[in-house]
């Protein structure tokens, strides 16, 4: 679905997209063949992940659930890929808040659209439970190979291995894309019309960076501490996303990934490094939530490893229903989880 041109939507879609790809950051410069090679190399990739990530954790897909879309992109194509989630996600907004004030959808369009460029040089990659597309940012993973020195073959794979972790997630629970998307356009309706055109660049610029993984930012401000509840809720279904693809993107081990240990160590020397910044580097973290996507790797993982410690397969239990999800409580406390999940 393609929301893009819905002349009803909150906010001017086309134009966010546009504006994101044209002030998205340059990526790095290279010679045509070795664009094309990165790009080849990401498709093949991203292919051979999908077995690989089904081979270590044993999950098997819902039955008739196809195998992710796989797209290599640049940094405008992840702008409009993301654009066009979020307005997926608020698509029946306006149909609760009737039309939004004259120029409301300009003025939202360039502070989404900021955001997202922002964003478009930072993401390696992504998955969206919403279209079934897999996002490659192609530059973006260029650049961070060089900057770690590390085997670009094996840095693309390992790459790809969590994304394809990613959709491996939603394929064996078809049910989870659903319950996040509800949860989030019953928090989005919930704010109510008033509040969320009082403030509506803001508020949908904050969506734009929980959507995408990227934190919480401004939207807190305009919660109440049961729709805060419900952001926490969503906060935790994706710890538990991002830390079993972490840990699965490294359970892989050397002999699919030969420089793995390598790589995750100066990975991770760089989040430690990009954390410690401070003055305007550190502002623009925070205003785009980088921080609490560090934490969600961080906390997710120790979840996985907790639970996994103490009941080994039984840690697949997460992926039944709803009601075995982990809470907030229960990402910093395994054994709370298993024992409600698995008396």
């Amino acid at each position: 679905m393609e929301a893009y041109d819905d002349p009803a939507a909150p906010v001017d879609w086309a134009l966010a997209a546009s504006l994101a790809g044209r002030f998205a950051p340059p990526g790095p410069t290279a010679a045509r063949e070795e664009l094309g090679a990165v790009v080849a190399q990401l498709r093949a990739a991203a292919g051979r992940a999908h077995d690989e990530v089904v081979a270590v954790t044993a999950l098997t897909p819902g039955a008739g659930v196809s195998p992710a879309a796989v797209h290599v992109v640049d940094r405008a194509g992840w702008a409009r890929a993301n654009a066009n989630a979020l307005a997926i996600l608020t698509h029946g907004l306006a149909d609760t808040a009737g039309p939004p004030p004259p120029g409301a959808r300009t003025a939202a369009a360039f502070e989404v659209g900021g955001v997202l460029a922002l964003l478009a040089g930072k993401v390696l990659g992504q998955y969206d439970p919403f279209t079934g597309r897999l996002l490659l940012v192609a530059p973006n993973v260029l650049e961070v190979e060089r900057r770690l020195g590390v085997d670009p073959g094996d840095f693309r794979l390992w790459v790809a291995l969590h994304e394809q972790t990613h959709a491996l997630q939603f394929a064996v629970a078809p049910w989870l894309a659903g319950h996040l998307r509800g949860r989030i356009e019953g928090l989005l309706t919930d704010l109510g019309p008033d509040k969320v055109f009082a403030d509506l660049g803001p508020a949908l610029a904050a969506l734009g960076r929980t959507v995408t993984g990227r934190g919480e930012g401004g939207l807190l401000a305009m919660l109440d501490p049961a729709q805060r509840a419900v952001f926490d809720e969503v906060g935790a279904v994706m710890a538990l996303l991002e830390g079993h693809a972490d840990v699965t993107m490294d359970q892989v081990g050397p002999a699919v990934v030969p420089s793995v240990r390598t790589i995750r160590a100066r990975f991770d020397a760089r989040r430690r490094s990009a954390a410690a910044t401070t003055g305007a580097a550190a502002v623009l973290r925070r205003l785009l939530g980088m921080d609490v996507k560090m934490a969600q790797y961080r906390d997710g993982a120790a979840f996985v490893r907790g639970v996994r410690r103490r009941v080994g397969g039984g840690f697949d239990a997460v992926w039944t229903s709803a009601e075995t999800l982990p809470t907030p409580a229960e990402i910093a406390d395994p054994a709370a989880w298993v024992a409600r999940v698995r008396p």
